[in-house]
């Protein structure tokens, strides 16, 4: 059935209310544990004094949220203003020359930044992919760009291209690896589009264009450069009515959820609590859910503020970025979940779309799955636990198209469309609860620890069981069914496909005129010969 079944506002109603009902209930058990526990001795090293309006510790145990956020937004927010005005100046100087101006600026920012050996080191992977990318074959960029990546994941290349990096800003460590790791993405799609393209080559200049906008250089999101070129270049710099509105509510709302964030985080440690194997033990099981749930609300929320400060940025700059990700309070499909919708969107490009095709075929599908969480894997550093990670998340993809195959078979079609719309959605969206909490799962497998994620596993389906799973699974399939009555309204936006009037019945038939109809009617020749 199609998305748009829609269910009576009672139902959605009561969802609402289970689903709130829930959230408060597991905040409050996570909020007392945090108070009772505060000058426990395993919370020293992340839970420090905070703010004091606020009078309490904060946790601190998110290295890159502090680092974003507290201790170094100020460089942060300096290269980025410095970037707006720059940005500003040629606009009005020279407009023609604009992308120019951004590849000057943010050279000169990296190398004041890293250095210049550093600068040298990153311009000479440019060179290296762009004459490789002149040769116009596919497998060979694609051979060399992932080779020139694992260099920067194991020894002893890693060490000697560390060499490069001097000084102590302590930045230095994270700003080469995301500048040289995004560099190398980006020189693959440079040198990728440049496979595509019929007659002539893009230019080095391009290249050096593409890779040094600054907002982009350390921290992404990526833009595939067939957007970025067509986008940096075009002529046109006018702006919709609402369009600065629209970007300055954006940058206060990114203000005020960080600002949401922090407070949150002098009542509720959810970062430095599962990293205190004892206390887990002790906590209840809606504790426990609650606590991995909200670990993973609040890594995507925080994907959402970096990309969406840097984001804002480039839309002043004309660009349109990639967008934040999708939040898993919004998402219960393998196929929607990502952390960052730009690496999503090179991989989808180049590697998933591409092998998988239309994603109807099974063997297809395994193929382009496996080659994607391939490269995955080694973006992320290869690892025992991004290994199991990329695996599960394979797995579960594949499942999703396998169970899809066989239900669209009879005779599982045939009782589905006997069913009304409304009873369709609400079986559809039980089948998708169970795949919700393997999403959950299989993520804080990543973003936590193997060991936090089967305490988790266990108390859900195990210890817990029945009526802890019945209630978490009862409160996840509300969220499901809300979920999808976001997506219908949204779907009913974008393509109301309104249903065509039924076609006017023919007019009743009448004796009278069916007998003048036959005198009037004329009279075949060879019917009347024959006669």
């Amino acid at each position: 059935m199609g998305v748009k079944a829609a269910l009576p506002k009672y139902e959605l109603y009561f969802y609402n209310v289970v689903l709130y009902m829930a959230m408060l209930w597991a905040a409050s058990w996570i909020y007392d544990v945090s108070s009772t526990n505060v000058n426990r001795k395993a919370f020293k090293p992340s839970v420090k004094p905070g703010w004091y309006y606020v009078g309490r510790k904060m946790d601190t145990a998110d290295s890159e949220w502090v680092m974003w956020f507290s201790m170094f937004w100020e460089h942060i927010l300096f290269a980025l203003s410095g970037h707006i005005i720059f940005a500003k100046i040629s606009s009005l100087l020279a407009a023609q020359y604009r992308s120019l101006v951004f590849m000057v600026y943010g050279m000169l920012a990296v190398f004041t930044s890293m250095g210049w050996a550093y600068l040298t080191l990153i311009l000479s992977h440019c060179v290296l992919l762009y004459s490789i990318s002149l040769v116009k074959l596919r497998w060979l960029c694609f051979t060399a760009g992932l080779a020139t990546l694992a260099t920067f994941k194991m020894e002893p290349f890693l060490s000697w291209q560390g060499g490069f990096v001097t000084g102590n800003f302590e930045l230095r460590h994270v700003f080469f690896y995301g500048g040289c790791g995004f560099t190398i993405m980006r020189c693959m799609s440079f040198a990728l589009e440049n496979c595509e393209r019929r007659e002539g080559n893009f230019s080095f200049l391009e290249l050096l264009k593409y890779n040094f906008y600054f907002p982009f250089f350390y921290f992404g999101p990526i833009m595939t450069f067939d957007k970025f070129f067509v986008q940096a270049n075009n002529p046109n710099r006018t702006r919709k009515e609402s369009e600065m509105w629209n970007i300055s509510l954006q940058a206060l709302l990114n203000l005020a959820v960080i600002l949401v964030v922090d407070v949150l985080f002098h009542f509720m440690y959810i970062l430095t609590i599962p990293a205190d194997a004892k206390l887990l033990k002790q906590l209840s099981d809606w504790a426990l859910i609650g606590l991995a749930y909200m670990n993973l609300v609040y890594d995507w929320v925080k994907a959402a503020v970096m990309f969406g400060v840097i984001n804002t940025v480039s839309r002043l700059d004309h660009l349109d970025p990639p967008q934040p990700p999708k939040c898993i309070t919004n998402l219960y499909m393998f196929s929607e979940t990502h952390f960052d919708r730009g690496i999503n969107d090179w991989l989808c490009k180049y590697v998933y779309n591409y092998l998988g095709g239309k994603h109807e075929n099974v063997l297809e599908e395994l193929i382009a799955t496996l080659c994607t969480y391939g490269v995955t894997l080694l973006w992320l550093g290869p690892g025992w636990v991004v290994l199991l990670w990329a695996f599960l998340n394979c797995f579960g993809l594949n499942f999703e198209l396998w169970t899809t195959q066989l239900f669209a078979m009879e005779p599982f079609a045939s009782i589905e469309m006997s069913m009304s719309a409304a009873m369709s959605r609400r079986i559809r969206a039980l089948f998708s609860t169970f795949n919700y909490w393997t999403i959950v799962l299989y993520n804080i497998l990543a973003l936590n620890s193997l060991d936090f994620a089967k305490m988790v596993a266990k108390r859900l389906f195990l210890k817990g069981f029945p009526l802890t799973t019945i209630m978490v699974m009862f409160v996840t399939y509300c969220l499901v069914q809300l979920i999808k009555e976001s997506e219908r309204r949204q779907a009913l936006i974008d393509d109301p496909d309104p249903i065509p009037p039924p076609p006017p019945a023919p007019p009743a038939a009448d004796p009278a005129l069916d007998a003048d109809a036959d005198a009037t009617a004329p009279v075949d020749p060879s019917k009347e010969k024959a006669e």
